[in-house]
């Protein structure tokens, strides 16, 4: 048995943005939000249900399944495999104007409902902090109580999370040892006794996995191998550039040191650009400069 990896694009839209299994979707926010018994959602609406792309336009490098659910709050479920410029206030804006959509101007401001965005990141984002589930919320600092609860950001960074399969006892630590090693897996471990994340499961074997559906994928990740290589090739030549700018310098520095001493042993301006290859503007500001210092 053999599964797909969940961080690939198509991956996870269809094993989480699958109408007919909306309980895979249920299980991993109640899991992540670890929303307590009374609270759990219970039934949601896939605002954006999952649709096979034609490969020709498959551009998508962030991914996101839009849920709204029986509360009418809504959800933003997002894998970010690399992480780009300006991230943080990508996430900001991208809730907020989620948040602000859900009212037409002159309606009335209490039909907003609270929108919670929740970034599964492949990638660490917080430096400061060891745990790999963060919950961030708009907070009284002195009280640390929140009345400003419109908004509310949840972050899973998969590289803090290293976990080994046998002290996996909750079902957000199996959630995320799914999502993180699926393609390392060969069986559905033993102990998976949850509906959703069992059917995650069984949608991630590629087995069950139409033709289609498995040239899109293999797409995808060819796609996120040549976005990397890209960023590979334009960081590689960043460096080679700014080596080679030093050498620039370097040179210059050298040649400048080179004058000054000259100068100060009296030398012609013509033997002193004869023997440093500067122009005479330079070696004119040099002697200007040092009759300063003097």
């Amino acid at each position: 048995m053999k599964f797909v990896d969940i961080k690939n694009d198509i991956a996870f839209r269809k094993i989480f943005g699958n109408e007919n299994k909306k309980e895979i979707l249920i299980s991993l926010l109640n899991a992540v939000l670890e929303l307590p018994k009374g609270k759990k959602i219970k039934k949601i609406e896939i605002k954006d249900p999952f649709q096979l792309p034609e490969i020709k336009h498959l551009k998508s490098s962030i991914l996101d399944v839009r849920v709204t659910d029986e509360r009418d709050i809504s959800y933003i479920v997002e894998m970010q495999v690399e992480e780009l410029d300006g991230f943080d206030k990508r996430v900001q804006y991208y809730t907020a104007k989620q948040y602000s959509a859900q009212i037409e101007k002159g309606e009335d401001y209490p039909k907003l409902n609270q929108v919670i965005f929740i970034g599964i990141l492949d990638f660490t984002f917080f430096d400061d902090d060891t745990e790999y589930i963060t919950r961030h919320r708009t907070v009284n600092v002195r009280t640390q109580k929140s009345k400003l609860n419109g908004m509310e950001y949840n972050f899973v960074e998969l590289p803090k999370f290293t976990k080994e399969l046998n002290s996996c006892k909750s079902l957000v630590d199996k959630w995320i040892y799914f999502i993180k090693n699926a393609p390392n897996l060969e069986v559905i471990p033993a102990d998976v006794k949850d509906e959703g994340l069992k059917h995650a499961y069984e949608d991630a074997y590629r087995h069950n996995w139409s033709k289609k559906e498995l040239e899109a994928y293999h797409y995808a990740e060819m796609r996120k191998q040549d976005e990397r290589g890209k960023t590979e090739l334009a960081v590689r030549r960043a460096t080679e550039q700014a080596k080679n700018q030093g050498k620039i310098e370097g040179k210059i520095e050298g040649k400048i040191e080179m004058a000054q001493e000259m100068i100060n042993d009296n030398e012609s301006i013509d033997k002193i650009i004869k023997y440093t290859k500067l122009s005479k503007e330079i070696i004119e500001k040099l002697i200007i400069e040092l009759k300063k210092g003097n």
